[in-house]
């Protein structure tokens, strides 16, 4: 798989309801895979996506079906939620770049368990943070202030097409910004899980 452009990665949005991501995959400055999820479901209620390298972004896709194939073989009544999936990817992208060989990824993970919803950060030196409005790439500078002036402070207030009229206006502010962006966007919805 080719490798993304690091300059002009689709970016990755998140917020509590929604997940919005870019389709392309750059190798330099040809846009040549135009269809490429970045989104990747983790377990039952978590989503995890990545801007950067496409081939790291498999590796780590790897790990994580591993992960949790061994969390299901456990059969011991747990189940992996977003804080365990992000402290893993943490302790991955900390122990590559210790290494001098770093994963070249924005990564965010997002989801719900039981009732709570998390949304968190990790980036290719390992430096993690959590807010409640996160984007990578070329999104990160250009997206985040538009969704922290549109969130922030409304969390618990906006419903899920507020959330969804905000991400699109931010993608579109995006595609007509970036000289190599598409106008394909994958979308995601993080639906906490019904509570029994």
């Amino acid at each position: 798989m080719a490798a993304d452009n690091l300059g002009t990665h689709p970016p990755l949005l998140l917020w509590m309801s929604q997940a919005y991501m870019g389709l392309v995959a750059s190798y330099g400055s040809l846009a040549r895979f135009k269809d490429i999820p970045r989104l990747q479901p983790v377990g039952t209620n978590t989503i995890v996506g990545a801007g950067g390298d496409m081939s790291d972004f498999q590796y780590l896709q790897t790990l994580l079906d591993g992960l949790v194939v061994d969390e299901f073989t456990a059969q011991d009544g747990n189940t992996l939620g977003p804080a365990e999936i992000h402290e893993y990817l943490s302790q991955v992208m900390y122990a590559r770049r210790s290494k001098m060989n770093p994963l070249w990824n924005s990564l965010i993970v997002g989801g719900y368990k039981e009732g709570k919803r998390f949304l968190a950060y990790v980036d290719l030196l390992g430096t993690t943070y959590s807010a409640s409005t996160l984007a990578t790439g070329y999104g990160a500078y250009i997206a985040q202030p538009l969704l922290r002036k549109a969130v922030e402070g409304r969390e618990d207030t906006l419903t899920e097409e507020q959330a969804r009229q905000i991400i699109e206006e931010c993608m579109r502010v995006l595609f007509y910004r970036d000289a190599r962006s598409l106008d394909k966007a994958c979308h995601t919805p993080l639906v906490a899980p019904p509570l029994f």
